[in-house]
């Protein structure tokens, strides 16, 4: 999955493929699933779309913003493979609107997992079994 948002002023290409992970663990030697599901964790009860800077501060104690600039950097370097590091990428903007961005990560990442999930379901389906 690929698309194409705003941040700061800047149009960033951001593309979930199956490198994603690989990258990910990578470049910040973690486990990006174990990170990103427990980013949807804190989400699940919330709908992602009325997000708003009006979140109250336990709200906000619950997500780890690392994780979700490193989600972000890591979609945009699959999008892109001359994006800098980390760090020197984030220092390009002069804002990151997390509130703003945070709704179409979260639904490129949820997509990628309904799919895997789909898709494993449809695996056990007795029409797949031989």
């Amino acid at each position: 999955m690929e698309k194409t948002i705003l941040i700061s002023g800047k149009e960033v290409r951001l593309k979930n493929t199956g490198s994603f992970a690989l990258r990910y663990k990578e470049q910040f030697g973690k486990n990006p699933i174990s990170e990103i599901m427990g980013m949807i964790e804190v989400f699940k009860d919330m709908d992602i779309d009325s997000i708003s800077p009006e979140l109250d501060l336990g709200d906000l104690k619950k997500i780890d913003f690392d994780v979700f600039y490193n989600v972000t950097w890591t979609m945009a370097k699959t999008a892109d493979k001359s994006i800098v590091s980390p760090l020197d990428w984030l220092d390009e903007f002069d804002e990151f609107p997390i509130i703003d961005i945070l709704p179409e990560v979260m639904d490129m990442l949820i997509q990628s997992f309904t799919s895997t999930i789909q898709s494993k379901k449809n695996m056990n389906h007795p029409a797949m079994k031989r």
